[in-house]
């Protein structure tokens, strides 16, 4: 099958493609930069805010990947729905026969944080003109290179002291890369999966503060822990976006829009996948050894390179 993969050089689009490609299937990796992209299958130039670039990007694929999201705008919402809408018309203009999106979990009935509520809107108008959505919905994704991930690693490493603000005792049901990426490969040929939601997650249910206090103890680091004792409202909400921003390394609005996901509770409760997709997802302690080991694996090569 002829696949469009969108954000191809991203952390989950570089091992969709090469597990695609691995399936048999012939990858389009859409990118912004196609002189820079060095990943697998055929690059070709798009932009999902540039209607004429995707006709371009699409034309002779039975289906297409959407991977792309935009925390670090203040107006990410609007522009994700409105990349949404352009991407899901010209990929009826296409003639493409299915859209697959890996989008968030989060309870429908509760109220949704403004990223997780992006997320849900996305869905919904991928499908506007015509093509039909499968929609994977995951938590926090284990492995290197994510942002959720990697801003929980980096905490746990480089924190002297964590306050521990609310909403660490939020439960999640985080899922290994390779986990989701396998979910995203077989939904392609299954017919059941056209046009259906799933919610996809690891065996393992933990709070914030467990996921941090596991963590510490796979890497040998005691991390003191101080409760915090003031509500996360508003100005204590951008405080901690600061600092977290500080400590782990990514902008302080994409650390805003995460940490105002964690309120919400990212846990499966729909459980239909597994009788579309048999599998059984990696545990936690696994998905982070494995995410240390790719970590680990890489930094030696940047070394060797620099000899």
């Amino acid at each position: 099958m002829k696949v469009l993969v969108t954000g191809a050089s991203g952390f989950v689009g570089r091992r969709l493609g090469a597990a695609l490609v691995d399936e048999g299937h012939e990858v389009r990796a859409m990118t912004r930069r196609v002189a820079d992209y060095g990943g697998v299958g055929t690059p070709v130039y798009g932009d999902v805010q540039d209607a004429d670039s995707l006709r371009t990007a699409l034309e002779g694929c039975e289906a297409a990947y959407y991977l792309v999201h935009s925390l670090d705008d203040r107006r990410f919402a609007e522009r994700d729905a409105d990349a949404a809408r352009t991407f899901g018309k010209a990929a009826e203009a296409s003639g493409a026969e299915r859209i697959v999106y890996l989008g968030g979990l989060g309870d429908d009935s509760g109220e949704l944080s403004e990223h997780l509520g992006s997320r849900r809107e996305v869905e919904t108008l991928l499908g506007e003109a015509g093509v039909p959505v499968t929609t994977l919905r995951a938590g926090i994704v284990i492995g290197h290179g994510g942002i959720s991930w990697e801003m929980t690693r980096k905490l746990v490493e480089r924190l002297p002291l964590m306050v521990v603000p609310q909403w660490v005792h939020t439960r999640c049901q985080p899922i290994a890369v390779a986990d989701v990426i396998h979910y995203l490969v077989r939904v392609l040929d299954a017919p059941d999966a056209r046009g259906r939601v799933f919610e996809i997650g690891g065996p393992d249910v933990y709070s914030y503060l467990d996921m941090m206090r596991r963590l510490s103890v796979i890497e040998g680091r005691f991390l003191p822990m101080l409760p915090a004792l003031v509500p996360m409202v508003a100005p204590v909400t951008w405080l901690s976006a600061q600092w977290i921003a500080l400590f782990a390394g990514v902008d302080a609005q994409t650390s805003r829009n995460l940490i105002d996901s964690m309120n919400t509770e990212m846990v499966v409760r729909d459980h239909g996948i597994e009788e579309v997709v048999p599998h059984e997802p990696m545990g936690f302690d696994d998905a982070v050894l494995a995410a240390l080991a790719e970590r680990a694996k890489e930094t030696r090569s940047d070394a060797d390179a620099l000899r």
